[in-house]
């Protein structure tokens, strides 16, 4: 197991509120914040972002979610630009399309 994968997160329930993540979509970065809610039941959870501070509602089935080290900077999770293209490769291979844009983005803000 490599730094990057000990650092990803495959399961709600491995958060912790006030733990900070990114949160990564075919190689690129669409949120980073911290924990504010967590639901182990379903996979979700929420953050606040760190730019905006608007709430979000991420799902680990749709995104690469990566701890953020204690005192990273921007970017410190930039492995998830691996991983995420990992995950987007292995969609395809479920038998799930790979979507343009995260799950709960706001339209105006999907990458064309």
């Amino acid at each position: 197991m490599d730094a990057g994968e000990a650092q990803r997160v495959t399961v709600s329930s491995e958060l912790s509120v006030g733990e900070e993540i990114e949160a990564w979509h075919r190689g690129r970065l669409f949120h980073r914040g911290t924990v504010s809610r967590t639901a182990p039941s379903t996979d979700l959870f929420w953050i606040t972002e760190a730019t905006t501070g608007m709430r979000r509602l991420i799902d680990l089935e749709a995104l690469v979610i990566l701890r953020v080290p204690a005192g990273g900077g921007p970017h410190a999770g930039a492995a998830g630009a691996k991983a995420g293209t990992a995950k987007a490769a292995t969609a395809g291979a479920t038998g799930r399309p790979a979507s343009r844009a995260p799950l709960f983005q706001e339209p105006g803000f999907a990458a064309h």
